[in-house]
């Protein structure tokens, strides 16, 4: 019998580790190939890791709540001659995993070295668990143990996680004043409240937390500003009534009006390209790449935004498969790290929950994002040939929330009205 080492996959770039949530097989239990055998999360996602092989479980490398960096070995599973060659086959993909592998084991030594002596405090040290990763980053940046001890994880148990530790570096950075009341602002958040009777305490899950950590920073960081204009889509609605039959039947898919408007982003950006950026200090990141992200509600009540990657290069059709992919995996938890990420700009559409609009907050580090409202009929003044006539049209509010460090309102107005132009100028008779 051969032994085969699973090892924890590459889970996106900026990935480093993950944090053992619960085995799905125990030691001695049968395993086939593909077969889900761990539950891991990573600062960006929940996922489950497949066996390479067919076979039984034999070691487990890693308990519960601990925390693995990519490339090591998480578990060793016992295989047969006869799924061996198979097991070959699989082994083309590891040697980039092993290589990893090194070069984690080396950062680890280099951080370990530098904790020597510093007074980052270790497990051992303190009742906080603080990674490699985050240890590492506390080191480049300064932070002493007192001021590590007060922040707030949004992790397993309250673990820090490499998202904390950058957003508190951020906070500092941009506003000095909160490093320098840090402790104060934590007292502040765990003031006992008066609870009354009936009621009932619910702990905020793990991406709850991440979501308050990222919309308060946003908050801290970005001095948010909101236009609004309302766009008329009759021509869109009709075109799409006429179309979704058709559509269904030979591409297999609903079109749904999303991605007519993540069509219309992109091109109100290629007109506005100092939309499409980030701000790093007092630098302006102007980017190459269109990623539209898609804000959706998952069943749990939480908040995920898969990314749709160059949407510029992607066709009305492409476009359409692509949001509906994304929102079936997300609703699944199915989605992958790299899809989460790398977003320059936001749509989010509050008219699918009743809304007629929204003030959406930026999602961090992009400096705009747009809400989509509910489509209303409206009677509305319309301009003729032969004069002013009232008809019965399809109305939508759309607002714009922008970072006005470095999007003035003469910018964020012009783009703005330039995606409710391309809205209200669809032609209906698009083909598909």
């Amino acid at each position: 019998m051969a032994q085969v080492e699973l090892i924890m996959p590459k889970m996106g770039e900026s990935v480093a580790e993950a944090t053992v949530i619960k085995w799905l097989k125990n030691v001695g239990d049968p395993i086939e190939i593909d077969e889900s055998i761990i539950e891991i999360a990573t600062d960006k996602v929940d996922s489950e890791i497949p066996s390479t092989v067919d076979g039984i479980l034999t070691k487990q490398l890693f308990k519960e709540d601990e925390v693995v960096q990519i490339g090591q070995a998480i578990a060793i599973i016992e295989t047969n001659a006869k799924v061996e060659v198979r097991t070959e086959t699989k082994k083309t993909e590891v040697p980039p995993a092993e290589t990893l592998k090194k070069e984690v084991k080396i950062a680890e030594q280099i951080v370990e070295k530098a904790i020597e002596t510093n007074t980052i405090p270790d497990v051992k040290s303190t009742n906080k668990f603080f990674s490699p990763l985050v240890r590492s980053i506390a080191q480049e940046e300064g932070i002493e143990t007192q001021e590590l001890e007060t922040l707030s994880g949004s992790g397993k148990d309250g673990r820090i996680t490499k998202n904390d530790i950058l957003e508190h570096v951020a906070k500092k950075s941009i506003i000095p004043s909160i490093a320098q009341t840090s402790s104060n602002t934590n007292a502040t958040k765990t003031v006992g409240i008066p609870s009354m009777q009936g009621d009932e305490i619910i702990e905020m899950d793990r991406m709850r937390k991440m979501i308050a950590n990222h919309m308060v920073l946003s908050k801290q960081v970005a001095p948010h500003v909101t236009s609004f204009v309302e766009a008329d889509v009759t021509n869109l609605v009709h075109w799409r009534n006429k179309v979704k039959d058709e559509f269904l039947s030979s591409q297999g898919e609903k079109i749904t009006f999303t991605p007519i408007f993540v069509e219309a982003i992109v091109k109100a950006i290629k007109d506005f390209p100092m939309i499409n950026i980030s701000v790093d200090g007092t630098n302006i990141i102007k980017r190459k790449h269109i990623n539209i992200g898609m804000a959706a509600a998952l069943p749990s009540g939480n908040l995920i935004v898969p990314v749709i990657k160059d949407a510029d290069q992607i066709n009305l059709i492409g476009l359409t498969k692509k949001v509906n992919d994304l929102a079936r995996r997300a609703r699944s938890n199915d989605l992958k790290p790299d899809e989460i990420s790398g977003g320059t700009f936001t749509l989010t559409n509050v008219g699918g929950f009743g809304n007629v609009m929204g003030t959406p907050i930026i999602n961090q580090p992009q400096v705009a994002i747009m809400a989509v409202g509910a489509i209303v009929k409206k009677p509305a003044v319309i301009e003729t040939e032969h004069g002013d006539v009232i008809a019965i049209r399809h109305k939508m509010f759309c607002s714009l929330s922008y970072d006005h460090r470095v999007v003035d309102g003469s910018l964020g107005g012009m783009f703005l009205k330039r995606f409710s132009d391309y809205l209200e100028g669809f032609d209906p008779k698009t083909s598909i």
